[in-house]
């Protein structure tokens, strides 16, 4: 099987590189030239949590800069950021045959649907990335656990995802598991504000704090316009506001039974900031903001986080480094 990766940065070099290692599959990946020059020259490491690292030569695998050298595989991953989406199905739809698989590992709930309207020759399929990816000086390490969520896949793209050792769910009907990974990825705009780990993060009553009110009124928000919510690690979602507000004690011990997280852990849109580049918060955040404006309400916190990054963005300087109080006072200033 010859699987495509559009898109690649730390998500795409991550699943790829298992491809790879456990020679599950040939693959071609398209990105940027300097990550390009970076992984020809020295290869791609890859490695799970604490497990062995993996270094895939690079006679290994094809890295090109142009979607036209993806117009012979049999499945293509697009995991371009959200904002990028609707230029990445025009590429595609430029260079893939009819009848290519495409399957959108990004974040919000949109993607697939952008994709699917620039592609109606190709069989579009929406996926949930449940775990986090961080590039540790050259090696794309997972840092948190979990599956990978798809609708219903081709069973060569199911074999070859679980020989590389990716856990495959399948949901027929993923709207719901969608919506509630996106309810979760509201706590990223909470990392790169902060600059704290993942596990800094659960530890931290103050932070704690921030993300069970942006959670609670992202949960509020959703429901009050008949989105259903899929539980998140077996949970339902809406007891993770409570959740975050136990104890400190209580917390580990909680989230020690449903997540394994790498003490390296940071978000998807801290990794953005960090490199000075746009992040997904109007896809995030600002998906709540829409919800609620749909609705005639407002969702004030949601509202305000998107304020504060597209400041940090505007800065360039990457992460404001806030603290649990000073990131309260300025959640909470205009609410």
């Amino acid at each position: 099987m010859k699987i495509g990766v559009f898109g690649a940065g730390s998500i795409g070099c991550y699943v790829g590189a298992r491809l790879l290692a456990a020679k599950a599959a040939e693959v071609v990946f398209v990105g940027r030239p300097k990550l390009r020059d970076q992984l020809l020259a020295s290869g791609l490491s890859v490695q799970d949590f604490d497990g062995p690292r993996a270094l895939v030569a690079p006679d290994r695998f094809t890295f090109a800069t142009e979607a036209s050298a993806l117009a012979d595989c049999d499945v293509v991953l697009c995991c371009v950021k959200s904002q990028a989406s609707a230029e990445a199905g025009r590429e595609l739809a430029a260079v893939l045959p009819p009848g290519v698989t495409v399957v959108s590992l990004q974040n919000g709930v949109r993607n697939p649907t952008t994709l699917r309207e620039l592609l109606p020759a190709q069989r579009v399929l929406a996926s949930i990335v449940t775990w986090n990816v961080i590039a540790v000086e050259g090696t794309y390490r997972r840092a948190t656990s979990g599956p990978l969520i798809i609708e219903t896949a081709p069973p060569a793209l199911k074999t070859a995802l679980q020989a590389a050792g990716i856990p495959v769910q399948e949901h027929a009907d993923i709207a719901a598991e969608q919506w509630t990974k996106l309810i979760v990825n509201l706590n990223n705009a909470i990392s790169a504000l902060s600059d704290a780990s993942t596990g800094t993060l659960l530890l931290d009553a103050g932070y704690r704090k921030a993300i069970a009110a942006v959670v609670g009124e992202g949960i509020s928000v959703v429901r009050s316009a008949g989105v259903k919510l899929a539980p998140w690690n077996g949970l339902p979602l809406g007891l993770m506001p409570k959740i975050l507000g136990l104890p400190t004690w209580l917390v580990k011990l909680v989230t020690r039974a449903q997540l394994k997280v790498d003490p390296a852990a940071r978000s998807s849109m801290w990794q953005d900031l960090d490199a000075r580049r746009s992040t997904e918060v109007d896809f995030l955040n600002g998906e709540i903001v829409r919800v609620a404006q749909r609705r005639g309400t407002k969702a004030p916190l949601n509202a305000r986080i998107v304020e504060l990054i597209r400041a940090a963005e505007t800065k360039g300087v990457g992460s404001p480094r806030l603290s649990p109080n000073e990131l309260w006072r300025q959640l909470t200033s205009v609410t």
